[in-house]
């Protein structure tokens, strides 16, 4: 059965990268993304999280399917990897976490934060805020809202 989910788990492209394919029995609606992180992270953000979807590793990287569009007014922090669609570089990942149910994804927001934490970066993100009736888009960092 490993032997069938490794070989499922990858398609080449010719242009040296893979696209991850999720497992048969997982509702994808939502469609994928990845996020990597170098193997030295991948233990501490695996045992860290709440909730996990499926994981993918090789030797140099481990990989979170999330929902498509997990970047969105998000800055993934450096040395991690944003991969839309779950195109990565062909480095024969396998699928090292089986989550239960029928979800094969990780919860984003977690992993961001997680990700954050451990390479020593502050979360930011945009969020709207009303002020008198009108809308303003505001970049919040942990120090607070940057001001115009």
């Amino acid at each position: 059965m490993a032997t069938l989910l490794t070989l499922r788990s990858r398609r080449t492209t010719e242009t040296g990268s893979t696209r991850l394919v999720v497992p048969p029995g997982f509702r994808t609606a939502l469609g994928c993304d990845a996020v990597g992180v170098p193997a030295r992270y991948g233990f501490r953000i695996l045992s860290r999280l709440p909730a996990k979807g499926c994981v993918y590793a090789d030797t140099d990287w481990w990989w979170w399917l999330v929902p498509a569009g997990s970047d969105l007014d998000l800055t993934w922090p450096m040395p991690a990897c944003y991969a839309p669609g779950t195109e990565i570089p062909d480095r024969r990942p396998r699928l090292i976490h089986h989550p239960d149910g029928t979800s094969p994804y990780t919860p984003p927001i977690p992993l961001y934060l997680l990700t954050c934490q451990l390479t020593g970066i502050a979360p930011s993100w945009p969020v709207l805020r009303t002020r008198g009736g009108g809308v303003l888009s505001e970049h919040v960092h942990p120090s607070g809202p940057d001001r115009p």
